[in-house]
């Protein structure tokens, strides 16, 4: 079933919950650059997610864990920059908000002072209650974040699908109800069973936004470079490669080197 998409020149936290009371589904994906973000925003994406997933597509590590918070506010700012329309909202990196609500309070107005950015996203239900209320209470906007949650891989020991069992699946629809509760204006549902992601959904009144979650979010949420192809050893089941442009780009410079390396570029046409 299809429903017509609503025009809005900016998009902002009440319209995500008008998108989801009239059945539009919300798009959402990360940038981490002014050039990716520049695009992306013209194509009408809903929500850009400034994520910590930067740690990994952007500097090579293994998990999102070491990214600083000062290198999420170079990364948020270098995105503000270039968007018009889209939502932007912020990941507040591990270590920046868990074991100290003023903590957390004092990152996400870092995050907002200094790049600009719409909103701040933390990952945990229950457990970060307190720095959520902190934050929502300065007029933070806040997007939870449940399910699998990267920052505590070494928790989990695993990438795999979260609350497959029925206990874990009742305390994430309880986070999650408690998130809604504190004034929280989304939820990212990670890696969760379709059926868990539909349960949710559900009972909520604000969206929710699915990554591995199956069709029944409210809305979608991708790393960009993993819908471009630009990630090529990442293959988990819910990714959706609208481009392969990790082959497309590597054929393109070994163009370049050869036309180099050939004396063919630049011609005379590419010169002054």
């Amino acid at each position: 079933m299809s429903t017509a998409k609503s025009e809005y020149k900016r998009v902002t936290v009440k319209s995500l919950v008008d998108m989801k009371q009239k059945g539009e589904k919300i798009s959402m994906l990360t940038s981490y650059d002014y050039s990716m973000a520049k695009i992306v925003d013209a194509a009408k994406v809903d929500v850009i997610l400034v994520g910590d997933s930067a740690s990994n597509v952007m500097a090579g590590h293994e998990t999102t864990l070491p990214i600083t918070l000062d290198q999420m506010i170079y990364h948020a700012t270098s995105v503000i920059r270039a968007v018009n329309r889209a939502l932007v909202v912020v990941d507040i990196p591990f270590g920046s908000y868990q074991s100290d609500p003023k903590e957390a309070l004092r990152s996400a107005i870092r995050i907002m002072k200094e790049s600009g950015a719409h909103a701040v996203k933390l990952e945990g239900g229950c457990e970060i209650k307190e720095s959520v209320k902190r934050i929502l209470n300065a007029g933070i906007p806040v997007m939870g974040h449940l399910g699998l949650t990267p920052q505590s891989i070494y928790k989990f020991g695993t990438y795999s699908v979260r609350a497959k069992e029925e206990d874990e699946a009742e305390k994430l629809i309880e986070d999650a109800k408690m998130l809604e509760k504190l004034g929280c204006f989304a939820i990212v549902l990670e890696k969760i069973p379709a059926e868990l992601t539909k349960r949710v959904s559900e009972q909520l009144s604000i969206p929710t936004i699915g990554i591995g979650g199956g069709p029944y979010a409210d809305g979608q949420v991708l790393v960009i470079h993993d819908l471009l192809g630009m990630t090529h050893e990442f293959n988990p089941r819910f990714l959706r490669r609208y481009m392969n442009l990790y082959e497309e780009m590597g054929n393109a410079i070994s163009r370049y080197v050869s036309d180099v390396k050939n004396q063919d570029f630049p011609n005379e046409d590419e010169q002054y």
